[in-house]
C-alpha cells in the first residue's frame, strides 16, 4: 500500500478514510462527536502514553475486509491500529458501556470525594467520566489509600490521594525537560508518584505537568483555593518569550490574572507547552497582548454566564428595550 493510500474504518456507523498507522482513537477524533472514546492516560504529543487507564476500550465487530472476523476481546483504541474495512463499536456496544462502568469504578476506588474543594473541579476529566459512567455509590468496603499533601516543587502541590497513575506527568518531565526528578515509585497497589531523594521539580517547563494531569493530583500553588474556574473569564493572550511560543490562556478575575495555562484542544491536550516564566511569573496584564475571549464548549461548566444570547429579530418588544 502506498503512503498516500487511505483506508476506511467505520465507527458507530460513521465511515472515514484515514492514513495507515492511525489508531482507532485518533480516527474517532477525526470524526468527532460522541463516537470519540474517553482517554485518561493517552496524550498524542507524549511518546509512550496510552494503554494504562483502559477507559478507551472499544469493540471491534469486524477486523478488516480481508479478515472480517470480530476481535474476541475489547480493544484499547489508543494503541490499536485501524485496518481497511474495520468496523468499531463504541457507544453503540453494550459490552463497551458495561466495561467502561467497571473501569470507572476501579479508578474511583481510592479517589476521595473532595470535588467541592478540589481546584480541578469543573475541568476534571475523571469528574466527567464518573458523571457519564459512574455508579451512584461505591461497592468498595476496604480502607482507601491515603497520602499527605506534598510540595514537590516551588509552584506545584501533589495530592497523591487523587492520582490515577496515568503516567502523563512522568512522560512530560522525561520528554519536555532536560532532567526528570520524579517518577512512579514502588509497585502494584503501593505505586505512587514521588520525587527522587532530596529532589524537587524545578525545570523551566515543569509547570506543564499541571496541565497534562487529568485530575486534581498536581495543582498550581499560586491558584489554589483562589476561585472556581467557572467564576473566572478565560482569554487567549500572547507575550514575547525567548523560551516558549508565549501563547497562553489567562484566567481573569476582574482585571486580575488569577492563573496562566497553556492552550488546550477539544480533547484537553496541550499543543504548545509554555515555560514557567510565562505560567507563574507573568501575572500582570501589561505583560500580555490579549487576543480575545477563549472559546469554551457550551457543554462545559466553565462557559456558565460567559455567553450572551442574541435577541430574536421578530421580538419587537425586546428590540425596543
Amino acid at each position: 500500500m502506498s503512503e498516500d493510500a487511505k483506508i476506511k474504518v467505520t465507527i458507530d456507523g460513521k465511515t472515514i478514510e484515514v492514513a495507515p498507522g492511525t489508531t482507532i482513537l485518533n480516527a474517532a477524533r477525526q470524526i468527532g462527536g460522541e463516537v470519540v472514546p474517553p482517554a485518561m492516560c493517552y496524550y498524542s504529543s507524549l511518546e509512550g502514553s496510552g494503554g494504562k487507564c483502559r477507559t478507551c476500550l472499544v469493540e471491534v465487530s469486524k477486523g478488516s475486509e480481508k479478515d472480517p472476523r470480530p476481535m474476541p476481546k475489547l480493544m484499547v483504541s489508543c494503541s490499536t491500529m485501524v485496518m481497511d474495512g474495520m468496523e468499531v463499536k463504541n457507544t453503540t456496544s453494550e459490552r463497551v458501556l458495561e466495561a467502561r462502568k467497571g473501569v470507572v469504578e476501579f479508578l474511583l476506588i481510592n479517589h476521595p470525594l473532595d470535588c467541592p474543594v478540589c481546584d480541578q473541579a469543573g475541568e476534571c476529566h475523571l469528574q466527567d467520566l464518573a458523571f457519564e459512567h459512574g455508579l451512584s455509590k461505591t461497592r468498595y468496603e476496604f480502607k482507601r489509600r491515603e497520602f499527605e499533601k506534598v510540595d514537590i516543587g516551588e509552584y506545584i502541590k501533589l495530592h497523591m490521594t487523587r492520582c490515577i497513575l496515568c503516567y502523563r506527568c512522568v512522560y512530560t518531565a522525561n520528554q519536555l525537560t532536560d532532567s526528570r526528578e520524579h517518577g512512579v515509585l514502588k509497585r502494584g497497589d503501593a505505586a505512587e508518584i514521588g520525587t527522587f531523594i532530596e529532589k524537587n521539580l524545578k525545570n523551566d517547563f515543569i509547570g506543564n505537568v499541571i496541565d497534562v494531569c487529568p485530575v486534581g493530583a498536581l495543582t498550581d500553588k499560586t491558584f489554589r483555593f483562589r476561585s472556581r474556574v467557572w467564576y473566572t473569564k478565560p482569554v487567549d493572550a500572547h507575550c514575547e518569550c525567548t523560551k516558549c511560543s508565549g501563547n497562553a490562556v489567562l484566567w481573569m478575575i476582574g482585571d486580575e490574572i488569577s492563573r496562566v495555562t497553556a492552550r488546550k484542544d477539544a480533547y484537553g491536550e496541550v499543543k504548545e507547552f509554555i515555560c514557567n516564566e510565562c505560567r507563574f511569573d507573568k501575572k500582570d496584564k501589561s505583560q500580555w497582548t490579549i487576543e480575545g475571549p477563549r472559546k469554551i464548549s457550551r457543554h462545559s461548566v466553565i462557559s456558565a454566564n460567559h455567553y450572551s444570547k442574541e435577541i430574536p429579530k421578530h421580538t419587537t418588544l425586546l428590540n425596543k428595550a
